[in-house]
């Protein structure tokens, strides 16, 4: 599995780069910026599964570009760096709407747990209620309903039932019978041209995040790939 994508914004670059490399030792990929602008543009341009952000930046600071982020998506999760101990800075800075805090100096042990321990309560793979996170998506199967960020979106409940097989076997090949036995509970002919509009519709619901793909597997069936496979 992949390790997630970090948009880092430290506008001292020494510290920037000794962040930058440790957590690339660790597995991930990092995209730094000195500035709260250049920040907010490449976040715009690019898709981040947590944010990084010094509090005291130059041209926007920390608290404002949060905002902003959280205007255009309220899930990721944002990890506050500052040299103040204010107890009025943390306040503000979890009011906006961050995940944690860390003050400096601290280590980059602690800054990675942090990290991890926030991609594990935000991206959940799979849970006991049927809910599944699919890049940017959650699809809520007992309620019929695929989330992005605040657009929500109701299936129909055959449209729920093959979306429930592919990622119950994401990054599996499915083949065509396999899907239409246990969604129709038959496999002939006429049934499988209802299982590719199925597929059309559900490859339009899921278009907003790239890194989601139904692919077709010529002559099998199909594969569901996201992000973490």
């Amino acid at each position: 599995m992949s390790k997630a994508h970090i948009l880092l914004i430290e506008d001292d670059l020494n510290l920037g780069f000794v962040i930058k490399d440790n957590l690339e030792m660790e597995g991930f990929s990092v995209t730094l910026c000195d500035d709260g602008d250049k920040g907010w543009h490449v976040f715009t341009q690019l898709n981040f599964d947590i944010c990084v952000l010094d509090v005291m930046l130059p041209k926007k600071d920390g608290f404002t570009l949060a905002q902003e982020i959280r205007q255009k998506n309220t899930q990721i999760p944002i990890i506050f760096l500052t040299a103040k101990s204010m107890k009025e800075d943390k306040i503000t800075g979890f009011r906006i709407g961050a995940d944690d805090y860390l003050t400096k100096p601290f280590s980059i042990e602690e800054l990675t747990l942090r990290i991890e321990a926030l991609l594990r309560r935000s991206k959940p793979s799979i849970n006991q209620q049927n809910q599944y996170a699919l890049g940017k998506y959650v699809f809520d199967y007992p309620n019929l309903t695929l989330r992005y960020e605040s657009q929500m979106q109701t299936l129909t409940q055959k449209e729920a039932d093959v979306l429930l097989l592919l990622c119950k076997n994401a990054g599996k090949a499915m083949k065509r019978e396999e899907i239409l036995v246990q969604v129709w509970g038959s496999d002939d002919y006429f049934l499988g041209r209802s299982l590719d509009v199925f597929i059309s519709r559900l490859r339009k619901h899921l278009n907003n995040d790239p890194t989601v793909e139904i692919s077709n597997l010529h002559g099998v069936g199909f594969k569901l790939k996201t992000p973490s496979l």
